[in-house]
């Protein structure tokens, strides 16, 4: 085990400039959701060379893939995500999720055959998306069936081995209305606008009855188009967050009530739309986290709780794995409180120096979580028994579906 562990940090060193321009590059050209045509292509490209047997545009996703290499009996998914965000780019540091990925699949290649494992890359995009979600689509098509444990970093203000990673669901809110001028004959207007305000006023006043762990939040993108005219439509997007996937639901409902109630006052049509393909909480695999965070003390990387962190909350398709695949999802730390994700300052940590050093330790870490799992017979003989017990992944996605809506 040593040994492989030497010769995993050796190889990210050899490659440790290709590790970081791949963060860089992405990072530089920032796309939305399903549409990382760019960001797919770099990363298929360095797979490849890489020695992995590469498949892109898998599940009927155009900027999804596939990247594989040995033929062991036990088979280990490493997660990419490489979508950014209107307007501020890589503020989540997807960037950074893709190169580290790549890199610990650098490190595992040439050693996969002789720990008797299989290493897939699974590009997953736009995670920040939720209605249509990549890890979502392609757990639902097959991409993760015959994974025995999933893994993945995500950039954060802290290091946690198992951050608090909650429920979500998304959903779009769409009232009509009726045009009128807006001082000649008001009277005759019904006003799209004032749904919306109203909905935004019922939606704060329920937010004293709320638990503390929970969120909602949105934005009304359109509501008029000019201040003369009664506004006819607004639309809007809605999120809703708690702890719990089984919580997630009834909150949903009191939550439409809202702009059920927006539309009632104002006398406008109400169209609500989305929210079934929700996010579920993660679920840490509490075994692998410990590797991790073993792997990663020995690289140096610092633990320490902040006070901060115990409310950092926020989520991720990844959970919609961990539900279904023993899973790990750690926070890898790129710059102090209280820059955060999100923000625009978090964007231009995302290509620091201390972002790429994180970069080459995640990878590294994720490397050596993999090697001890390969090493640890009892688990990885759990593992294996346990996926062939079940049905596939993608039927067991698809004999729940409908339970949420």
């Amino acid at each position: 085990m040593i040994a492989a562990k030497r010769a995993a940090s050796a190889a990210i060193l050899r490659n440790h400039e290709k590790i970081i321009d791949i963060s860089h590059r992405i990072h530089a050209e920032p796309e939305l959701g399903h549409e990382e045509h760019r960001a797919s292509a770099l990363l298929t490209e360095e797979l490849h060379g890489a020695g992995l047997e590469v498949h892109l545009g898998v599940c009927e996703l155009a900027t999804a893939f596939t990247a594989t290499i040995g033929s062991g009996d036990l088979h280990v998914a490493l997660c990419a995500e490489y979508d950014a965000l209107p307007g501020i780019g890589h503020a989540c540091g997807h960037n950074m999720i893709a190169a580290a990925a790549v890199g610990a699949a650098i490190a595992l290649a040439p050693i996969a055959d002789d720990l008797r494992l299989r290493v897939t890359v699974i590009g997953t995009p736009a995670e920040e998306v939720l209605e249509r979600g990549g890890k979502v689509l392609l757990l639902e098509r097959g991409a993760f069936d015959g994974v025995h444990a999933a893994m993945m970093i995500h950039p954060a203000p802290f290091e946690l081995a198992t951050p608090a990673l909650i429920a979500a669901t998304k959903f779009q809110v769409e009232f009509q209305g009726r045009a009128s001028h807006a001082s000649a004959a008001p009277e005759l207007g019904v006003n799209a606008a004032d749904a919306a305000v109203i909905s935004q006023v019922a939606l704060g006043l329920l937010r004293q009855q709320l638990p503390g762990e929970a969120r909602v939040h949105g934005i009304f993108d359109t509501a008029g188009l000019a201040p003369n005219v009664i506004p006819a439509a607004a639309h809007g997007s809605y999120m809703v967050r708690v702890p719990a996937f089984e919580d997630l639901k009834q909150l949903k409902d009191r939550v439409m009530n809202c702009f059920r109630a927006g539309a009632l006052a104002s006398g406008c049509e109400l169209r609500l739309s989305g929210g079934d393909k929700a996010y579920r909480d993660v679920i840490h695999d509490p075994g692998l986290a410990a590797q991790y965070q073993q792997n990663a003390e020995q690289l140096g990387r610092n633990f320490r709780t902040e006070r901060e962190a115990e409310t950092f909350t926020a989520s991720t398709d990844m959970g919609n794995v961990s539900a279904l695949i023993p899973s790990i999802h750690p926070f890898v730390r790129v710059c102090a409180w209280p820059t955060a994700n999100h923000q625009p300052e978090f964007t231009a940590a995302c290509v620091t120096q201390e972002a790429d050093d994180t970069v080459l330790d995640a990878a590294m870490a994720l490397a050596g979580t993999v090697i001890d799992l390969a090493h640890d017979e009892a688990r990885r003989q759990s593992l294996i028994a346990h996926a062939s017990a079940q049905p596939a992944v993608s039927a067991r996605v698809r004999e729940a579906a409908g339970a949420f809506s």
